[in-house]
């Protein structure tokens, strides 16, 4: 009876797994959730989006290979999923994962999501403003950029610095509240952070590789031209990451191919910095080389989980 009476007296464990973009964060918590009974809770901004795959490295069936994942696929590309929604689904997923007395992990690289769902982060709710959502949509972008970097240098760090809705979302919220402050509530878990990172000219290579390979075989291309063929505006996909903008663009003829892969490439190295810098921001996160550590990784997890 022991079990059950901890089961609600003490805080649910969770593991973390985050950081950069193609440090090997999928295939580590797989193997955790082989070793410890584990179940996985994706913390990706686009995976939670069905068709968008290739481009967003999503785990496949075969890699999965027969640990529960969840978070992916639960949204339709063609409307926003909020943050919000995010913590509330998953928060439940998190109840039942630790009722069933397995180990819950929760896998990716969208800091926003991990702080929101662990961390207890709290956003402001404001309202939208079109009156200047209007003025701040006839700027170009590296304007908008630049706007933000004076009014919330911290909040620029970290922003997709070409991604025009999200910047004037985060003017927008300035105007109405001024500098979004940190807070944080209390976590309502027993958290384990594992951060893993490469050294830069190893990530950025690795970054590159991956690139290069998606393209070499024409899937992430045609994935794209698959989703607007069945409805989703280039609008829509200019607003879905790195990928999808980029493929956008040559689809539309406004960069070739060459150019396509080469920005491509470039944003998502800058892209893999600003993850580094949102997590460098959580001085609990134990950092290690996915490629060289994995011993010491899972000797932590199993200290983590006896305790």
């Amino acid at each position: 009876m022991n079990w059950f009476f901890n089961l609600f007296t003490t805080k649910p464990k969770v593991i973390v797994i985050c950081g950069p973009t193609a440090t090997g964060k999928t295939s580590l918590s797989i193997d955790i959730a082989k070793q410890y009974d584990g179940e996985v809770i994706s913390a990706d901004s686009r995976q939670v989006y069905t068709g968008l795959d290739i481009g967003s490295a999503k785990v496949t069936e075969e890699e999965m290979d027969g640990i529960p994942h969840y978070m992916i696929d639960i949204a339709d590309p063609r409307e926003v999923f909020s943050v919000q929604q995010y913590v509330k689904m998953a928060t439940s997923i998190i109840h039942d994962i630790h009722t069933r007395n397995k180990t819950v992990i929760v896998c990716g690289g969208t800091g926003m999501y991990i702080d929101s769902l662990i961390h207890g982060t709290q956003f402001p709710e404001v309202p939208p403003n079109y009156a200047l959502r209007a003025k701040l949509e006839q700027k170009p972008t590296t304007e908008l950029y630049s706007l933000l970097q004076q009014k919330d240098p911290r909040r620029a760090k970290t922003i997709d610095s070409d991604n025009p809705v999200r910047l004037v979302r985060a003017l927008e919220v300035i105007d109405a509240i001024g500098v979004v402050p940190k807070v944080q509530k209390k976590s309502k878990y027993t958290t384990l952070y594992i951060g893993l990172d490469l050294p830069k000219d190893q990530l950025n290579e690795r970054i590159r590789k991956r690139i290069v390979d998606r393209f070499e075989n024409e899937e992430m291309l045609q994935e794209a031209i698959d989703l607007h063929a069945d409805g989703l505006s280039y609008e829509r996909m200019e607003k879905l990451g790195l990928e999808y903008r980029y493929i956008t663009r040559h689809l539309q003829g406004q960069i070739n191919y060459d150019e396509m892969v080469s920005e491509l490439t470039t944003k998502t190295i800058q892209f893999a910095k600003r993850q580094r810098t949102w997590f460098k921001r959580n001085k609990k996160i134990h950092w290690f080389n996915a490629m060289n550590d994995q011993e010491q990784i899972l000797n932590l997890v199993q200290e983590f989980i006896k305790k």
